[in-house]
């Protein structure tokens, strides 16, 4: 991707430098990260966005917006749609300006998100099944009620108040800095960043960061222009934007030098690298950086630079703190998952236990189910990485062993591990799929509605992760006969959903 100084970068200069944020947000410090500075052999300083009044950057974009608008638009109010930090920074800035303040939630949103805008003094109205539709509703009262809209990224003056924080960046580290690691969502953030960044710095490398399942503007930049994704993922939610906006990319498209794409275990293993630092707990979208400027290492191999991260929010649900540790290991590829078969013989286990040796097994579950094959599925720290484990299959299979590695399998990592022994000789015509349901009441009712008393439901795993959606693992017993029917029942329910019917954790296991 060529990167050019141009007149972009000249026409938003001049408003970042006036950008008026600093009566709500502070300036916030670039630490050093020295833990992980010794681990990946590059200084890494941290920019601590975590630390705003209301924990995330948000606060800055949306005050200089609301700081520029004239006495009369100020007078009729704003209004914005959001699920979490940009409703906060809408709020503060209102409360700020004496603003009246409007913000439209999705039904959805967690508790804690609605009680902590309601705080700050906002009116709330919680409307639609998702942010679009939560959104819609928003430009139609901005319509009706006379109100000024804030949009989370694609302004300029909610960019320009981003791009401040670009600025505290090189004045708070005066030598030489090699890259920028920005996290995505919509692009309000890296686009202010970079900006300055290029108009001033144009040596430095801005890398911005997305996670696999929400990368809308490496689908933009790869396209030519803004795509709206059919899908996002819903862990690291502050970045789930399934379409990027129109200004972002035009900005992206000149200044931004690379995007690196991030698993959901290479975020958690960030967000313990960024506690052991720090001693804090930021969210999953504040950790992308970090996550991103480890893959960039890896890959490139770079030693002996310097690289900034931006920790833009810390906006964590409690409850989600039990599905990061549990993941964070596997992304930092200190544990192997591994579905292994052996002869059900007297002594098999003894031999299986050999071949890990002195390494420490994590997890352990079997249950008998065959009497001539055992099924076990085991975790396995690691020491060594990638390598290690690559050496532990060959271990397996030298010693006459069938082995999956299912260390990347999304499916038994979030549901296999806890249903092992769940095997049912004698279903048939079983299907399995896994399900995204949003966390509210009657989901689940609506889900048995759409299956109806027709096709019998034989396995059924759910567990709650502390996100505004759960993770469901469904079994259905459907003839080949019924199928494009019952296909035509999951499509109208509108829940994402995948097939897992070959995945090979369910054919052990499950099936």
């Amino acid at each position: 991707m060529s990167v050019s100084a141009g007149s972009i970068t000249a026409e938003y200069l001049e408003r970042i430098l006036k950008a008026r944020v600093y009566e709500v947000a502070v300036e916030t410090p670039l630490e050093a990260a020295p833990r992980l500075t010794q681990r990946l052999e590059n200084r890494v300083l941290f920019k601590r966005e975590d630390l705003q009044p209301v924990f995330s950057f948000k606060l800055r974009g949306a005050y200089n917006k609301l700081v520029q608008m004239t006495e009369v638009e100020r007078q009729r109010g704003v209004i914005c749609s959001s699920a979490g930090n940009h409703a906060q920074g809408v709020a503060l800035a209102a409360r700020e300006l004496a603003v009246r303040a409007v913000v439209v939630m999705p039904l959805m949103t967690p508790t804690i998100k609605v009680d902590a805008v309601r705080a700050i003094g906002a009116e709330i109205e919680l409307y639609g099944q998702d942010y679009d539709e939560a959104y819609t509703r928003a430009l139609a009262r901005a319509g009706d009620e006379g109100l000024t809209f804030v949009h989370p990224f694609d302004d300029p003056a909610v960019i320009a108040g981003q791009g401040t924080i670009g600025m505290e960046i090189h004045r708070q580290h005066r030598s030489h800095i090699d890259a920028i690691f920005v996290p995505i969502g919509g692009g309000g953030l890296i686009s202010g960043i970079a900006l300055y960044t290029k108009a001033l710095f144009p040596e430095v490398r801005i890398v911005g960061v997305e996670p696999e399942d929400s990368a809308s503007m490496h689908a933009a930049l790869a396209h030519g222009g803004p795509v709206t994704l059919d899908h996002v993922g819903i862990f690291a939610d502050g970045v789930a934007v399934k379409r990027v906006g129109d200004e972002t990319f035009r900005i992206c498209r000149e200044t931004v030098d690379e995007i690196v794409l991030v698993t959901t275990d290479e975020t958690c293993a960030a967000i313990q690298d960024i506690f052991e630092d720090t001693r804090t707990i930021v969210e999953p979208a504040g950790a992308l950086a970090v996550a991103g400027a480890k893959r960039y290492v890896e890959e490139r191999g770079v030693r002996g630079q310097t690289l900034v991260t931006v920790n833009c929010g810390a906006n964590m649900n409690f409850d989600r703190l039990r599905h990061v540790t549990e993941r964070a290991a596997i992304g930092e590829k200190r544990e192997a998952l591994m579905a292994v078969e052996m002869a059900e013989t007297p002594g098999s286990f003894l031999a299986f236990c050999g071949v890990i040796g002195d390494r420490n097994i994590t997890e352990f579950n079997y249950r008998y189910a065959d009497p001539g094959v055992a099924r076990v599925f085991v975790g396995v720290q690691l020491t060594r990485g990638a390598p290690e484990r690559r050496e532990l299959v060959t271990a397996f299979e030298a010693a006459g062993h069938r082995v999956v590695d299912l260390s990347d399998d999304e499916m038994a990592k979030l549901h296999v591990r806890h249903m092992v022994g769940g095997r049912a000789p004698g279903i048939a015509d079983e299907r399995l799929y896994r399900f995204e349901f949003p966390e509210r009441p009657g989901a689940l009712l609506k889900f048995l509605q759409a299956v109806g008393s027709r096709w019998n439901i034989s396995l059924f795993h759910y567990r709650n992760h502390g996100s505004d959606h759960g993770r469901v693992l469904a079994g259905i017993q459907v003839p080949n006969a019924d199928l494009a029917q019952f296909e035509q029942h999951l499509e109208a329910l509108g829940y994402p959903y995948a097939d897992e019917g070959s995945n090979p954790a369910y054919r052990m296991f499950l099936a």
